[in-house]
């Protein structure tokens, strides 16, 4: 079976080649997309590390490549020059079958994090792995999951929304569980978008920003 540092070391392999010069324009593209709107990216910013890490596994996992109408990760097998080994072969089966969700934290136990899937309502329990930082009780946020054998482990992109928010949040999920043509990939880019212009207006309180009235163009 492959262990977590070989499945880290395959997916950071996967996602170096679609970032590569080959691709820059696609990356142009891509960055425009995700950080259109949501306030200077500035390396010097405490998220900075974090926001890139929600960008790469977007791009890599969810956009479609306008070349291909496919994301990335649906078109490894076809580029020959990745020369992938069989461990990168068990990393993008692995990836195909990934979660990208809202969830909200449950609790944690031992080395265990215990959730529940806001769209699904399904109740997941996720390995520590190297988490670095707390979750909040009751805390809503948006995460990608993955299962190596038969334990689940996050990616290292997370979008972490404010509780005031949760209001909004479960009102458009339940869209989202009664609408299956709604798609919630698009929801969720649209709540990152949120987050950040929270972080950018802190004077702003969070229900003018998480809202449908669309003032800030989102």
């Amino acid at each position: 079976m492959l262990t977590w540092e070989q499945f880290q070391n395959s997916l950071q392999k996967l996602i170096g080649h679609y970032t590569s010069k080959e691709f820059h324009e696609e990356l142009a593209l891509a960055k425009k997309e995700f950080f259109d709107n949501t306030g200077t990216l500035d390396e010097n910013k405490p998220h900075y590390n974090l926001r890139m890490h929600q960008f790469y596994e977007w791009y890599f996992l969810t956009r479609p490549l306008h070349s291909y109408m496919k994301t990335p990760l649906e078109v490894c097998f076809l580029h020959r020059e990745l020369r992938l080994t069989p461990e990168d072969e068990q990393a993008i089966l692995i990836l195909q079958q990934h979660k990208h969700s809202l969830f909200e934290y449950l609790k944690a136990k031992g080395d265990q994090i215990f959730l529940k899937n806001l769209f699904s309502n399904e109740k997941v329990t996720v390995n520590h792995t190297d988490l670095i930082f707390g979750f909040e009780e009751k805390e809503y946020f948006e995460a990608r999951l993955v299962k190596l054998g038969d334990q689940f482990y996050f990616l290292k992109s997370f979008c972490f929304h404010p509780e005031s928010a949760q209001k909004f949040i479960l009102a458009e999920v339940k869209k989202h569980q009664s609408n299956p043509d709604l798609n919630p990939d698009d929801f969720m880019l649209r709540l990152n978008k949120m987050r950040y212009k929270f972080e950018q207006y802190k004077h702003v309180k969070p229900e003018m920003i998480y809202t449908n009235d669309n003032r800030l163009g989102l």
